[in-house]
């Protein structure tokens, strides 16, 4: 079976190279092209590509795919709102994805970013690096006994809701699918009202697109903290912009951007920002954002390409599909 990798990053190679250590039957060619209508003309002789959060599999790339032979898109990622799946099974394209890497990764940086937007450890950093050992202006808050409010409770919500356990916060979760455990089950309203910070761990769909909006803002405690490590277009960004000068929004944390694929995984110092929206944000002293690396650690990029790799394997052998979309 032969796989292109499109959206290649030079990290990726090696996990999958140890991976494919075993498996001669699976060979993957790497592309750091994303997968666009302009770039299926790649997929010419695979079988079956492997794609990433802001590749591109639209109706008229899955067309495209299935003119090129493609029988088989491999997401290494858990969400898959960036492929028409009424598209991919209208052309017998099956669809599998990781839904599992490393829940603890992403719960792990969510905190990250909590902290660090609460007690300003990246501003101390640069403080002590130029002798200033001024404690003003990096007053932060204690997570015990805050509120925090998780919106959307899988697994990786579940591990965040196993660290903020241990802070010794109040815990909110709403989520329609989510029974009871180490937390307090509630409406979304009450979510917004009664939480310090509010965590987003939902998929994107059209009940979720911008969850985070004007009328969300006016629910919220003055000065609330909002997290964001799922999906960008949760938030509705210019509304974020209202909130943080009005001084609703007291905290932004973004390891996710709406629009994160036209700048996210490439060194751009040498270009002219175009995204006004996002200088804009990025310009606020109480915003963090990182490039999409919630999900960057040794242990999720190994279980990424195993499962990947697992996925490719059972298409090959006709297999039962373990993690097929449909």
């Amino acid at each position: 079976m032969t796989v292109a990798l499109f959206s290649s990053q030079k990290y990726e190679q090696a996990p999958f190279d140890t991976c494919l250590q075993d498996q001669p039957s699976i060979s993957i060619t790497h592309f750091e092209q994303a997968l666009t209508e302009q770039s299926t003309i790649l997929c010419k002789g695979f079988d079956a590509v492997c794609i990433f959060v802001n590749d591109l599999a639209n109706e008229a790339v899955i067309k495209q795919l299935a003119e090129q032979g493609i029988k088989c898109i491999l997401l290494r990622c858990a969400g898959f709102n960036n492929v028409d799946l009424t598209a991919a099974k209208a052309h017998n394209i099956k669809v599998c994805r990781v839904p599992a890497y490393s829940p603890e990764a992403v719960a792990e940086h969510c905190v990250a970013l909590m902290l660090t937007l609460n007690r300003k450890t990246h501003k101390a950093y640069n403080r002590i690096r130029e002798d200033n050992f001024d404690l003003n202006g990096l007053l932060g808050f204690n997570l015990f006994k805050k509120t925090i409010g998780i919106i959307g409770c899988g697994k990786i919500g579940l591990a965040l809701v196993n660290i903020l356990n241990g802070f010794g916060a109040n815990v909110l979760v709403c989520d329609p699918y989510a029974e009871q455990g180490d937390y307090t089950l509630c409406d979304l309203d009450t979510l917004l009202s009664q939480s310090d910070v509010i965590s987003l761990h939902c998929p994107l769909n059209d009940q979720t697109h911008h969850i985070i909006n004007e009328h969300a803002f006016s629910k919220m405690k003055p000065g609330v903290m909002i997290i964001n490590t799922s999906r960008g277009a949760l938030v509705d960004s210019k509304a974020c912009i209202s909130a943080l000068k009005s001084k609703k929004l007291g905290y932004l944390g973004l390891d996710v951007y709406e629009q994160e694929s036209e700048l996210f995984f490439k060194d751009r110092r040498d270009e002219i920002m175009q995204d006004d929206i996002f200088s804009r944000l990025v310009s606020f002293p109480n915003v963090l954002v990182t490039g999409h690396q919630g999900f960057f650690t040794k242990e999720a990029l190994s279980e990424i390409a195993q499962t990947t790799i697992n996925n490719a394997i059972e298409f090959a052998n006709n297999q039962p599909l373990s993690n097929e979309v449909k």
